[in-house]
């Protein structure tokens, strides 16, 4: 454990104990991460100029996302997120073992991750990989990384939710602050490698996004093949499906009675359990540290 490091916390009514190391300010679980690699993926990761990032905070979208980048790959073809466990097609760059298949990967590579942009790898800034970035509703974040955390072995148990809210607000969670993530990454908009969406406006025109997405990367579908990308990504068609429902997760990381991968796939279900008071609060903060990128999101 680094410096900095906090103790044992009790995850899973003592099934296990997952224990945090700060890294740059930020807190990561050992299980799965350590100083090591993230050190090695800021310093020494050798980022190529046709790998296409999949870059989003925890619960905001990343998998709809990778299900939506793994289909327009394949020209719209199921087979691949059909046979392929989505971890596979997509390594997290800054876990120990996504590390090890990311480095494995023949390109082009497809990747994922959740760092905030001060932690990325460097040698991005001097490449033409390209990045997709996909942000959501802090509250509708927030109530989904809440449920989340009560069944994901890599949290702390989330307590409740005016305490894991003061720790969202504060930036006291795994990768930190949304704020500060959202702020930073969305300070790339206008270069040509970069490419922002959010999680609502994928819900309400998800055609017309997969079309704008394949623009970005330079990709040419058909019609046909378009439907059958928006068919296949629908939140539906990933529940049914094995390699992207999170079933494939194993207990050692997730306890599967307390809650689902795919929960619910909706936006503003942090209304059935936010009170006016908290959602004052995040609406607040929001406006603070979000108001100078001068963007307007489909939430406010």
């Amino acid at each position: 454990m680094s410096a900095g490091s906090q103790g044992p916390t009790s995850a899973s009514q003592g099934v296990m104990a997952t224990q945090f190391f700060t890294y740059k300010g930020i807190p990561f679980p050992c299980l799965e991460y350590s100083p090591e690699t993230l050190d090695y993926v800021d310093r020494q990761f050798q980022v190529q100029d046709d790998d296409i990032f999949n870059i989003t905070y925890p619960k905001s979208g990343t998998n709809w996302m990778l299900e939506i980048l793994s289909l327009i790959r394949c020209d719209g073809d199921p087979s691949w997120v059909r046979s392929v466990l989505n971890l596979r097609r997509a390594p997290w760059i800054e876990t120990n073992r996504g590390l090890q298949n990311a480095l494995r990967y023949p390109p082009p590579r497809l990747l994922s991750s959740h760092l905030p942009i001060q932690l990325f790898p460097r040698s991005f800034q001097s490449s033409q990989a390209k990045v997709i970035y996909t942000l959501r509703s802090p509250k509708d974040v927030l109530v989904s990384l809440y449920h989340f955390s009560q069944a994901l072995h890599l949290y702390k148990d989330p307590g409740p939710m005016d305490a894991f809210l003061q720790d969202f607000l504060s930036g006291n969670l795994h990768y930190g602050s949304w704020f500060d993530h959202v702020a930073g990454w969305l300070g790339l908009r206008g270069q040509k490698n970069f490419f922002y969406i959010t999680y609502e406006e994928l819900q309400q025109d998800l055609q017309g996004s997969v079309v704008r997405i394949c623009h970005f990367l330079g990709k040419k579908l058909s019609e046909e093949q378009i439907s059958s990308v928006v068919k296949n990504a629908s939140f539906q068609t990933m529940r049914e499906n094995q390699m992207s429902n999170g079933s494939q997760i194993p207990d050692e990381y997730m306890d599967h009675q307390k809650g689902q991968f795919l929960r619910k796939g909706v936006s503003g279900d942090w209304k059935n359990l936010l009170s006016e008071e908290q959602s004052h609060r995040i609406t607040t903060m929001s406006c603070e540290r979000l108001h100078g990128l001068g963007i307007d999101f489909p939430w406010d």
